[in-house]
């Protein structure tokens, strides 16, 4: 019997993954206007719970904006990446990076989200970005909206649940694809879209505080966010033929906890919850399944005529997803529960854990690749996987990590698997390849690097940046295309 030898392909996207509003810094220079990220306050560990959702209200801005409040903001220093970009570069270019994905801040381009014209020095500082990446051959990879709603638009429409918001976003979309087009050709429209139905102020600058149907209004919301992203992909095709339009899921792989058949109905629902969004992006419809939910939830989602014709003319050329952890689901969700990526989970007495909770999975990406290539038949782009940990700086100045390098190792021997499976799999970015501040918590001792930056959770260090071992161990990774663990 002969057995398929799984190989990565050639021209494999090898790289990393960052956010604007986690590395940049700057928030307020050179036009810069502010952003949901920018509100987003630092919360020690002591104080927070397993069920954080990282929600703003309307009391915390008003605080923040009058003065009044203490919080730090972490978001807004980042690591100094508008300042250091060079550097930075010049160190994952070191790694032998392929593809290199960041963000564009979208309120240093359209400083209210509003405003007619947009801000040059914004726009410039992109254009010297992309320059450095092409000087090393490295692909930029770019998310339009990666939790930096501007608050300009939360402060009129309330953010996404505003069908204004639409055409504003549609206009940034065509600015930079324009300015852009002989520099990027792989773009991304929502990060993590699901988001938006997790934390709405997060994923869509909308603040629940403000509306008499907090549910409502977010697949309102997330209703616009789907047209503005086809919409967007039209411009994309329309200005730049070579252009490729992606979606961005945070998959949350779901078993049931026992074979009972009310845990795996559970699981599979639960399953179809997450994956709505990537079916209204890739089969650009409403499935079926979801007006159940919808009729069970009271929500009815006012659309424009026009709008069902604009999903399903128009979806995306790729689908891009995170992978940190699978979720166990349960219809009588009893037991221990530990924390995940956007919400927790029954424990799983199978898997290990990482120093956050985050429970550990390589053959489950295995599984979402089978799943979700099954389900689509598009190629697939892994933009998010990485172990948060902490860091230990030795004496001398070096960093051990072998725990990133044994989570990173058995993830991509999964996604090799997957490849001798039949998936059609563009490339893997690993999320975070220089420490950055957290997503959820606005940590720096939350580290996923394969750089180490010089800053604690204070906001104090020199940021000075160092390689780990997981640098060296990355590199022979890329030289080899995956064939040297």
């Amino acid at each position: 019997m002969s057995q398929i030898q799984a190989q990565f392909p050639k021209g494999f996207l090898w790289g990393g993954a960052t956010a604007a509003n986690q590395i940049e810094g700057a928030f307020d220079e050179d036009g810069k206007g502010l952003s949901a990220a920018d509100f987003v306050e630092y919360i020690p560990k002591s104080e927070r719970t397993k069920d954080n959702a990282m929600e703003i209200t309307s009391e915390q801005i008003r605080k923040t904006l009058s003065g009044e409040s203490t919080a730090r903001h972490p978001k807004r220093e980042g690591i100094d990446f508008y300042h250091r970009y060079k550097e930075d570069i010049a160190l994952l270019a070191e790694m032998g990076f392929k593809a290199f994905r960041l963000s564009i801040h979208w309120s240093r381009i359209f400083p209210n989200g509003y405003d007619e014209t947009p801000n040059e020095a914004g726009l410039q500082f992109y254009d010297n970005v992309f320059d450095e990446l092409a000087k090393y051959n490295i692909e930029p990879v770019v998310t339009l909206s990666h939790y930096e709603t501007p608050y300009g638009l939360t402060e009129k429409y309330n953010g996404w649940v505003g069908r204004e918001t639409i055409d504003h976003f549609v206009r940034y979309a065509e600015t930079v694809f324009t300015r852009y087009k002989e520099k990027v050709n792989y773009w991304m429209t929502f990060n993590e879209i699901n988001m938006i139905t997790i934390s709405p102020f997060t994923g869509g600058g909308v603040l629940s505080d403000k509306e008499e149907n907090p549910m409502k209004a977010k697949y309102q919301g997330l209703h616009h966010q789907f047209v503005a992203s086809a919409l967007a992909t039209k411009k994309l095709h329309e200005i730049n033929p070579n252009g490729k339009m992606g979606c961005m899921l945070a998959r949350m792989s779901t078993y049931p906890n026992t074979p009972n058949p009310e845990d795996v109905l559970k699981a599979q629902q639960d399953n179809q919850a997450n994956l709505f969004f990537t079916d209204v992006h890739a089969r650009g419809e409403y499935p079926k399944y979801m007006e159940r939910f919808l009729a069970e939830n009271d929500i009815q989602i006012a659309k424009e005529p026009g709008d069902d014709a604009i999903l399903k003319q128009y979806p995306v050329d790729y689908v891009s997803f995170s992978y940190y952890m699978s979720l166990l689901s349960s219809a009588a969700p009893e037991g221990e529960r530990t924390e995940g990526n956007l919400m927790n989970t029954l424990k799983n007495p199978y898997l290990e854990a990482s120093e956050w909770g985050w429970q550990i999975d390589p053959i489950g990406l295995r599984v979402a690749l089978n799943e979700l290539y099954d389900r689509y038949q598009l190629p697939l782009f892994l933009v998010e996987n990485g172990l948060g940990a902490y860091d230990k700086v030795e004496a001398d100045g070096s960093i051990h990590d072998d725990y990133r390098i044994d989570y990173l190792k058995k993830h991509i021997e999964q996604m090799k698997e997957a490849i001798g499976d039949g998936v059609d799999l563009m490339g893997y970015l690993a999320w975070g390849p220089i420490d950055l501040v957290s997503m959820s918590t606005s940590e720096m001792s939350k580290r996923y690097g394969f750089v180490y930056v010089d800053k604690d959770d204070e906001g104090n260090g020199t940021l000075e940046r160092s390689r780990k071992d997981s640098f060296f161990w990355y590199k022979k990774v890329i030289g080899s295309n995956g064939e040297e663990l």
